[in-house]
């Protein structure tokens, strides 16, 4: 009985760690197979009756992909490209067909519309906002997410295993979040040079993105013990990286999961820092709103949550004799 114990403790691992495989296949396979547009914003412009009768054949042959914006002219295509309002534009002239994107603000939605301008007649392209040149497919910073990501969730797990006093844990994860910002942004920005734009923005950027993974962490620790470490790594890294579409876009993945996934941390992370990077900041004020969201709540958990925390009383000391180790023996007499 006592022998078979390791071998049943063996096979039932195995299930486990096989039944999480087929969780997690799905879960990071699924939304990558299926990756097409879902009422994804774009601009057409031109004379009216031109850009009615070009909504009606977008909406005839790709019905539920787009959703359409009709502007007057080409300039108001590039401003709503520039406040992130649409990922691109197909502008119609007396003379000609112009599909505007920005790779910048999605690669793949760019691509996307790369193909559509082909099915027009090999109609040519400008790339409004494009990606650094020393990152031109944009897949230095969608990388750059993994490692970040990675990092915040361990400094939220070693902060609640190893602090144990709630200012302590407050001071160490704010500590955290404005030097992850600093030394991120400069080693995409200084070092790799994929990250273009303003530092203290970038920086900023990272920072709150790192704050918000570790606060939910420790928060969930503090709340919940081990369990609660556990389901926010399951829930802002599994779920959020597989749903993030840092290198693709919400609107390209299944609904609701890429409205879900938009939302968590990393996906709301991967819009604040091209918005910073590229857009001066622009189209980004609800993720950032998410993000700050999580950081307060990730605080407002630390200091209610009482697991991992020390029971002494605050300047308390312990000594060897209320320990009850090193006693010396009494001298017995003789």
């Amino acid at each position: 009985m006592i022998r078979s114990r390791p071998f049943r403790l063996g096979v039932v691992l195995a299930i486990a760690v096989v039944s999480l495989q087929a969780l997690l296949i799905p879960l990071f396979a699924g939304p990558a197979a299926n990756l097409e547009p879902r009422d994804l914003p774009i601009a057409v412009a031109g004379p009216p009756s031109a850009t009615a009768a070009l909504k009606a054949e977008l909406v005839a042959t790709h019905p539920g992909a787009f959703d359409i914006r009709t502007v007057p002219d080409a300039a108001s295509a590039d401003e709503g490209i520039r406040d992130r309002s649409v990922y691109g534009a197909i502008v119609l002239t007396p003379n000609d067909v112009v599909v505007h994107v920005t790779s910048a603000g999605s690669p793949a939605v760019a691509a996307l519309l790369t193909q559509i301008a082909a099915a027009q007649g090999s109609a040519p392209v400008l790339d409004v906002i494009p990606t650094d040149p020393h990152d031109p497919r944009g897949a230095g910073l969608g990388a750059a997410f993994l490692p970040l990501a990675m990092t915040s969730l361990l400094a939220g797990a070693l902060i609640f295993m190893l602090v144990a006093k709630r200012t302590a844990r407050i001071a160490g994860l704010l500590s955290f979040g404005v030097l992850a910002g600093l030394v991120g942004a400069a080693v995409q920005q200084y070092w790799l040079s994929v990250l273009p734009g303003d530092y203290g923005s970038n920086a900023a950027a990272i920072g709150l993105i790192a704050l918000a993974i570790a606060a939910t962490v420790t928060g969930c620790g503090a709340l919940l013990g081990r369990a609660g470490v556990a389901i926010a790594v399951v829930v802002v890294f599994l779920v959020g990286n597989a749903l993030s579409a840092v290198a693709a876009a919400p609107e390209l993945l299944p609904q609701p999961w890429g409205a879900v996934g938009h939302y968590l941390p990393i996906g709301a992370g991967a819009t604040l820092l091209r918005s910073a990077a590229y857009f001066g900041g622009s189209g980004a004020t609800a993720e950032a709103a998410a993000l700050i969201a999580y950081v307060i709540g990730g605080l407002g958990l630390v200091l209610a949550g009482r697991r991992g925390l020390d029971p002494r009383p605050a300047g308390s000391e312990e000594t060897p004799t209320a320990r009850g180790t090193d006693r010396v023996p009494a001298a017995v007499d003789a």
